[in-house]
């Protein structure tokens, strides 16, 4: 298996890319189709996230989501441009994703 984003080998247990970081297939949990949300992305976004949530959404590529959606601007038909500032507008903001900290756990049970 190799990294998405710098092509370093990785083993088939790695959850992260040693050298860049980037999730793997593995680290993303798997959401079934009926639980997904049509939201705007916080973390694949160019513009407004709009493009980056679709992509999601749809689990194909961000980038073909955004080469699809410019060709339609360019069409004599105004639609693209006027849906997407109609998605940004109407689609949630995907909420954030903080990552779980170190807890504190007293050493005895009555120390506070």
């Amino acid at each position: 298996m190799y990294c998405t984003k710098c092509g370093v080998q990785l083993e088939e247990k790695d959850f992260y890319c040693s050298q860049c970081g980037t999730a793997t297939a593995k680290a993303r949990p798997y959401v079934p189709r009926s639980a997904r949300q049509l939201m705007r992305s916080r973390y694949n976004k160019k513009i407004a996230g709009v493009c980056g949530g679709v992509a999601e959404y749809l689990e194909v590529d961000a980038t073909l989501v955004r080469i699809i959606w410019l060709a339609l601007a360019f069409l004599p038909f105004p639609g693209a441009i006027l849906a997407y500032i109609i998605a940004w507008i109407a689609m949630p903001k995907e909420p954030l994703q903080v990552p779980a900290g170190p807890q504190f756990v007293p050493a005895h049970p009555y120390q506070g």
